[in-house]
């Protein structure tokens, strides 16, 4: 069997705990970590609200897409494109 070794050790806890804690402390002062914390936890609260809305917009696409009958395609919008180019280029042509 093969084990998964990780690479970092794991969760932090006990003497190495105090030891985080009370680096951040003397970085940030005790009235700021409150702020910190708070803040953090926002851009998290965002940042998931953010990834659900792209996951429901490509859901949405995803739904679309298999709505769509096959006699509706693109096909049709590329072929009136390439009619307007070419009256354009004859134009460019016989100028």
């Amino acid at each position: 069997m093969v084990s998964a070794i990780p690479l970092i050790g794991g969760i932090p806890a006990g003497p190495e705990l105090l030891i985080i804690l009370l680096v951040l402390v003397l970085l940030f002062g005790a009235n700021k970590i409150p702020k910190l914390a708070r803040s953090t936890g926002q851009a998290m609260g965002e940042f998931k609200k953010g990834r659900e809305q792209v996951e429901d917009e490509l859901q949405q696409m995803q739904s679309d897409d298999e709505n769509e009958s096959p006699l509706e395609t693109d096909s049709t919008v590329n072929d009136d494109d390439d009619d307007e180019f070419e009256t354009e280029t004859e134009k460019e042509t016989s100028a």
